[in-house]
């Protein structure tokens, strides 16, 4: 897939730390809000939580995201399901967001896959641009500088 897929970002990430290391990172709620953003996350399919993020009225969201994980397979791939908690009715998110760990080397191949945006929706449209640079760039760079100080 490329980034003409408006309904979805895409990003592969080597990350030169074993799948175990990047998969607590994945998993634990402290080490979650340190790259991620703060929530009450627990490793159960089928759990929900709230995690607080900045809004971004641009956009239309209110900067808190409601989860809920749909599926995991330990040290592989997590699933999970975002909603705004406060949503606009122009906006509508209902987003799933895929990591999945491949070993690589001594290192993981990370790929994530945020998927649901609605290609019609300027204001879906505008976050999923937003997001993808986001992901690639600040969260990518979190996740491995808290990676490298564990």
């Amino acid at each position: 897939m490329t980034d003409d897929d408006l309904t979805t970002v895409h990003v592969d990430q080597f990350l030169r730390h074993p799948p175990a290391k990047v998969w607590r990172a994945l998993t634990k709620p402290d080490l979650l809000a340190q790259w991620l953003m703060p929530g009450d996350f627990r490793l159960e399919v089928g759990h929900r939580y709230t995690m607080q993020a900045v809004a971004i009225p641009a956009t239309g969201f209110s900067g808190t995201v409601q989860a809920e994980v749909l599926a995991f397979e330990t040290e592989k791939m997590l699933s999970i399901r975002w909603q705004d908690a406060a949503p606009s009715e122009a906006h509508g998110a209902d987003w799933t967001i895929t990591w999945t760990l491949h070993r690589e080397g001594a290192g993981t191949r990370l790929f994530l896959v945020h998927e649901g945006f609605d290609p019609d929706n300027p204001l879906q449209q505008r976050a999923r641009a937003i997001m993808g640079g986001g992901w690639r760039s600040g969260v990518m760079r979190a996740l491995e500088e808290l990676l490298d100080r564990l």
